[in-house]
């Protein structure tokens, strides 16, 4: 196995071509030194991840849509297995890493409703929504790629909080990428690039919560940058995390709050898939019942449902339990989710 170190310099706030290059997906400032290993491509280069072999891909074994990009990572690890790009679509899901009970519910819904699709779902395992979407994608039986802000040796992976979470990636069929040096720890540097090589990879990108500060916005712009479609989740105009989303929106994302949305966008018949509902029997609904239904176009709160309604709190209780008992929504955490489609 033939390997060479390479020392770069980078100097406060000055840009470096060699970084540039190596990184290639895209430019960032750094302030630091840091020692880059090469490996010959396309090799096992006896090293492992959680009991996986490691092995740093040849170029044509890149995902097809990071193949199309001009500039492309000069070199990228995996381990686990990549499914064939002619038969899934690839769907990087993103948002915030303190998200609300609204943002983990209509996460759960959409990635839940994609059970049985031809979707993959690639996000970066960190804390927050990009763990939930893995979470939710083993759940539904969908495969994943985890792309996290470091090498993938367990050493360094990052955030060590998910290594459990890294496992069962694995032992699913899923896979682990980077474009980092196999001991390169998480740093400020790191996640900008990874956040660009999740968008590169991806048919599509979705935004369930940012702030309108939040790195999340990064991934969101170099989907645009790289002509991916982006998606974006509509929130309240009373929530700080839903800022940066409902700005995307109004700059022309696609708006979408259900996984039939998610699939018509990524050109996905609904016909192709095995539909998800409870054993529901709609001529058992009463008129307010169906008009409950009618405003569950996403998980609601109880306080916002009595203001839409107009009903009496007692009252929509009632409703409420007599829906969950007819197999119709779900009351979970405080919000009331509509499970029959």
């Amino acid at each position: 196995m033939a390997w060479l170190y390479i020392n770069i310099f980078v100097t406060s706030r000055k840009y470096s071509s060699e970084v540039e290059n190596f990184l290639s997906v895209s430019s960032y400032f750094f302030e630091r030194n840091f020692i880059v290993v090469i490996y010959n491509a396309g090799m096992n280069i006896n090293q492992k991840c959680l009991d996986h072999e490691i092995r740093l891909l040849k170029p044509e074994e890149y995902p097809f849509l990071l193949r199309q990009l001009t500039r492309q990572p000069k070199k990228l690890y995996v381990c686990g297995s990549i499914p064939a790009d002619e038969d899934y679509k690839f769907l990087c899901v993103i948002g915030s890493r303190s998200h609300s009970q609204y943002g983990r519910e209509i996460c759960k819904q959409i990635i839940l409703g994609l059970r049985g699709s031809p979707v993959v779902i690639i996000s970066g395992m960190a804390i927050g929504m990009d763990s939930l979407a893995h979470e939710f994608a083993l759940e539904a039986g969908l495969k994943t790629i985890a792309m996290p802000g470091s090498g993938l040796l367990e050493s360094v992976l990052y955030p060590s909080s998910k290594i459990e979470l890294a496992k069962r990636i694995l032992e699913s069929g899923g896979a682990i990428m980077s474009p980092f040096h196999l001991e390169q720890g998480g740093d400020g540097w790191t996640f900008p690039v990874r956040n660009a090589l999740m968008a590169g990879c991806s048919h599509a990108v979705l935004m369930i919560e940012a702030r309108k500060d939040s790195g999340t916005l990064i991934t969101a712009d170099k989907a645009l940058d790289f002509n991916r479609d982006l998606f974006a989740v509509p929130g309240s105009v009373f929530s700080d995390l839903s800022s940066g989303t409902n700005m995307k929106l109004r700059e022309g994302a696609i708006a979408v709050t259900s996984a039939e949305d998610v699939l018509e966008s990524l050109g996905i018949a609904r016909t192709e898939i095995p539909k998800m509902q409870s054993d529901f029997d709609m001529t058992t609904l009463e008129k307010d019942e169906r008009r409950l239904l009618d405003h569950l176009s996403y998980p609601k709160m109880r306080d916002e449902l009595i203001n839409e309604i107009h009903m009496d709190a007692t009252d929509l209780s009632v409703i409420i339990s007599s829906l969950e008992l007819k197999g119709a929504v779900l009351d979970e955490d405080g919000f009331i989710t509509k499970i029959w489609k």
